[in-house]
């Protein structure tokens, strides 16, 4: 066993290292699996685009990471295990919903991780058949609300960062649902060791946009295996394979 890493962590780190994929979509529509994703937009002071982004990462690769993910003391799996694991087995897929007021704090009675990252807010839910979405957030609206491109500064030193593709104009939950495989993918690629530091900082990470010239250098670091690249299945919005955020640790 890694020094310093619970055995516990290491077993989930594993999972989330193993990868995704591999399992053909249902014939039945409605039993896709997807991680809900719920996104604290409100109406008279809405958060900034970057702050809620970096919030909806953390929050995803939390819950990927969380205790109830993974196996007890006992041996006995955690409650959100068998449903982390069938998602991760399948074509990963996350659909984000906003919410304001009530229907915000009824989302944080439903099974997930939320994050706050200067005061925005986004809450990760487990994942689930598409059919069988808790009615508090069934009825959550997709659509409707984005956020303009905010301009934060540069981002703190040592903190991943998630750069997304500015060219692709990618809607604020379309970009919700790609940073979160941003950070999934960061953190299974990472050593045991550095995901457990990460995740003992909260996984804390900055979300930056990318303009052509920078995404061209941030392409050349993926080339080199020092950048982690989210292509796009193509369901939603941008094109099949599209390159829609890099990952830099």
């Amino acid at each position: 066993m890694d020094e310093g890493v619970p055995a516990a962590f290491l077993a989930r780190h594993a999972m989330l290292a193993a990868g995704y994929g591999g399992r053909a979509d249902p014939e039945d529509p409605a039993q896709v699996l997807a991680m809900p994703m719920v996104l604290h937009i409100t109406k008279t002071h809405p958060p900034a685009r970057s702050d809620l982004l970096a919030a909806a990462a953390s929050a995803t690769v939390a819950l990927c990471l969380d205790e109830r993910t993974g196996a007890g003391d006992d041996g006995e799996p955690g409650p959100w295990q068998r449903a982390l694991l069938d998602w991760t087995g399948s074509r990963i897929r996350k659909v984000a919903r906003r919410a304001r007021g009530a229907q915000w704090l009824a989302a944080q009675h439903v099974d997930g991780v939320t994050v706050e990252v200067d005061g925005a807010q986004a809450r990760a839910l487990v994942p689930g058949p598409v059919g069988e979405v808790d009615q508090r957030i069934r009825k959550l609206q997709i659509g409707g609300t984005d956020l303009e491109h905010d301009e934060p500064g540069p981002p703190v030193v040592g903190l991943p960062v998630l750069w997304v593709n500015r060219s692709l104009e990618m809607t604020v939950g379309k970009a919700a649902a790609q940073v979160g495989h941003a950070s999934m993918l960061l953190a299974g690629a990472m050593a045991p060791e550095r995901a457990w530091e990460w995740s003992r900082d909260g996984f804390r990470c900055a979300v930056r946009d990318a303009d052509r010239a920078h995404w061209a250098a941030l392409g050349e670091l993926v080339a080199q295996g020092r950048a982690i690249a989210v292509r796009d299945a193509g369901y939603t919005e941008v094109a099949p394979g599209s390159m829609t955020v890099i990952a830099h640790p």
